[in-house]
């Protein structure tokens, strides 16, 4: 798996990595929680068809920034300016976890930004009938086997890469989930479903069969709410990260739906 190009863009005066790779139309990838602390097969999956372009959000591994961000408004307009900056306004655009909240955002309050929306498992809604599971409340031995349903695949996520320093690492693993506190506490409520309806793009719904954090209900809300020709597709052996868990079910997906 040969690494991705590396650039750096601003967002509030501060830097944001960048990774690209592959050729052919554009698709913009926002990770789930955890990041992108090295590049991804499901990634390298999307890349042999498409220019792959993958910002980190600020605080996440490669960014900085999120101390700056005090409100939900704040977090939005962070990420509407990576999509400016990364030259993805008007591309497909795929996100997950707290990463699909964001994309969903960016379809539904810029409905020119997105061509066509894929969400895997995306945040944003809350109900207590049926409720998510907090992941900033778990203990760090327990949160591999939530994030996935095999959990080595969490644990080879948040490893140090080649080259980190193993003292600092912990802290920039602490810092990504102190930023995904920071927009989604608590429970990852932001009232995204009064703003679903709003969404154009095209979107595909994507869930692990195997989810611990958002329950499978949560994928039917998410299709209710955006109407139109949103759909769901469960993807079996897989968990909350669905794209760790099972890479090339969740690229052939995406790429049939962005096609």
């Amino acid at each position: 798996m040969s690494q991705p190009k590396t650039t750096t863009v601003e967002v509030n005066g501060f830097p944001c990595r960048v990774w690209s790779k592959g050729s052919g139309r554009k698709v913009g990838f926002l990770a789930g929680l955890g990041g992108l602390p090295r590049w991804l097969p499901f990634l390298d999956k999307l890349a042999e068809t498409r220019t792959v372009i993958a910002p980190s959000l600020p605080g996440y591994p490669g960014a900085t920034g999120h101390t700056e961000l005090d409100s939900h408004l704040d977090w939005v307009l962070a990420v509407r300016q990576l999509i400016d900056k990364t030259g993805l306004a008007g591309a497909d655009l795929i996100g997950a976890s707290v990463g699909g909240a964001f994309a969903a955002e960016m379809a539904a309050i810029f409905p020119g930004y997105v061509r066509k929306l894929v969400l895997i498992a995306p945040f944003g809604l809350f109900d207590d009938k049926e409720p998510a599971t907090d992941p900033w409340a778990q203990r760090k031995d327990v949160l591999p086997g939530l994030m996935c349903a095999n959990a080595a695949k969490w644990s080879e996520l948040v490893a140090p890469p080649e080259g980190a320093n193993s003292t600092e690492w912990p802290i920039e693993m602490t810092r990504a989930s102190e930023a995904a506190a920071r927009a989604f506490w608590p429970l990852g409520n932001t009232r995204l479903e009064k703003r679903l309806g709003l969404i154009e793009a095209p979107t595909l719904i994507v869930w692990g069969e195997a989810d611990a954090i958002l329950p499978q209900g949560y994928a039917q809300k998410f299709v209710s709410g955006i109407g139109r020709s949103a759909r769901v597709e469960t993807v079996t052996g897989a968990g909350h990260l669905a794209y760790l868990d099972q890479p090339d079910a969740v690229s052939k997906a995406a790429l049939a739906h962005l096609s």
